[in-house]
């Protein structure tokens, strides 16, 4: 069938719409690498009451904007899904999106400009995860589009080189005979300078610790760059918490430095000057960032005041207290540190729990508690600002109000989902915060991924 694609939304996928009938106008039709305005043919694969799904056959009359992908698995691959598109388009598909999701969910015009952060568009990666397949043969590699049949893969443009390079260190371990039968998942993470790595390692229920440890040593020695393994059981369906840990070999944590992106009240002295970095200790197993270019730049906007660097508002805030919630391993409590006097850092996990406690600076208290339970015995806590920095389901209509109750004038929302960023903030407005910035932080070029950070004030 011919189609009309109207625009791209959340997901990556295009809108079409069926042929309209008696009954009203046609059902929406998602198809997937397709640009607006682009006419295509595509076969329609899955119906559904209120929508429908197609197969991307040819592109008709192809947008100016289309431009042939960088990966030989776009398209196959489930990771990518905007590789088709110059990145200019990239940028403004996302913002449009954002923004018609504040429309919609939130019932939300931005009253401020939308400022954009672009970042390189290759090997911007210092984290990625890949699946293992043993049988019939060894292989590494994505789930496929759309499936979970694994996409064996030997390259990922959008990964560092250093984990590149581990990558076919990795496929040459497997083929010279190393003993993955045990061995589902491997996640590489890169530090600053992608002059070091560490593997994180997951396996099956059931394997045996030592094995788990012969498995660290021998992947240990796939590149000479990578410091430590860490094996970690593969958790079961349904499972929440942390997955357990069997064995490691070599280190278990890298120094990764966050370039400094200095604002311009963000200097005090001339020894302000002379840090170029803040430094983190990042353990196997804890979150951190995974844009390596730009993570910077975000610290530097979450942390900032109503509107960051560029921004003709004082870009730093500073007072008595601050609180960090969903503190991770302390990416944005270190810098707050330097302009009030303490800080309260809260995580849930006790991996990323350890890393902070060892990052934070002594003017952060760390906290170990889900916000949720922190917030709910904070009766008395009253802060000058806040940063929240939530998982993809953010902070519900529950954690905002127990935030607005403690009374911050300022609160900055870094958020990875603009649905329940949109929510959020319909709750925050509505208890008498504004928005007098708003930045859109391309964390995640070639993917419909996006990461926000949002300025309230009351």
């Amino acid at each position: 069938m011919r189609f009309q694609i109207e625009k791209l939304i959340y997901g990556g996928d295009g809108l079409a719409r069926l042929p309209s009938n008696e009954q009203g106008p046609g059902k929406s039709v998602f198809i997937p690498f397709v640009l607006p305005g682009e006419q295509v043919e595509a076969a329609p694969t899955e119906q559904k009451p209120g929508f429908a799904r197609a197969r991307l056959e040819a592109v008709l009359e192809a947008s100016a904007d289309r431009i042939s992908p960088g990966c030989p698995y776009f398209q196959r691959c489930g990771g990518c899904h905007y590789q088709h598109a110059s990145y200019p388009t990239q940028l403004k598909i996302k913002a449009d999106i954002l923004k018609e999701t504040l429309r919609r969910t939130a019932k939300l015009e931005l009253p401020c400009q939308l400022q954009i952060h672009p970042s390189p568009e290759w090997n911007y990666r210092n984290r990625t995860r890949l699946k293992v397949q043993t049988t019939p043969e060894f292989a590494v590699g994505y789930y496929g589009f759309r499936s979970h049949d694994l996409l064996p893969v030997e390259q990922c443009p959008i990964s560092s080189p250093l984990i590149n390079r581990a990558i076919q260190g990795v496929w040459a371990w497997g083929r010279s005979g190393g003993d993955a039968s045990a061995l589902r998942e491997i996640e590489f993470f890169a530090n600053h300078a992608d002059d070091a790595l560490l593997l994180e390692v997951y396996c099956v229920p059931g394997t045996a610790r030592r094995d788990a440890r012969q498995l660290a040593e021998e992947l240990q020695a796939v590149r000479p760059e990578v410091g430590g393994v860490t094996v970690f059981l593969q958790a079961q369906a349904g499972h929440s918490g942390e997955p357990k840990r069997l064995a490691h070999s070599g280190v278990t944590q890298l120094r990764y430095e966050v370039p400094r992106s200095l604002c311009r009240s963000d200097v005090e002295s001339a020894a302000d000057l002379e840090i170029r970095a803040y430094g983190f200790k990042v353990s196997a197993g804890s979150f951190f960032q995974v844009n390596r270019f730009v993570v910077g730049e975000l610290v530097s906007l979450a942390t900032a005041g109503s509107g960051g660097a560029g921004s003709p508002d004082p870009p730093l805030p500073r007072g008595e207290l601050a609180l960090d919630l969903y503190a991770g391993v302390g990416l944005f409590a270190g810098v707050l540190a330097r302009s009030f006097a303490q800080v309260i850092a809260v995580e849930a996990s006790q991996t990323s729990f350890a890393d902070l406690q060892e990052n934070a600076p002594r003017e952060v208290k760390a906290v170990s508690a889900t916000t949720e339970k922190f917030l709910g015995q904070a009766s008395g806590v009253r802060p000058d600002f806040v940063v929240v920095d939530p998982p993809r389901g953010g902070l519900g209509e529950s954690v905002v109000r127990s935030l607005a109750r403690l009374g911050p004038p300022r609160v900055t929302y870094v958020s990875c989902d603009p649905s329940t960023l949109a929510r959020d903030l319909r709750s925050f407005v509505s208890l008498g915060y504004q928005i007098p910035g708003a930045h859109l932080v391309d964390l995640f070029p070639q993917t419909f991924h996006m990461e926000t950070v949002f300025h309230l004030a009351r």
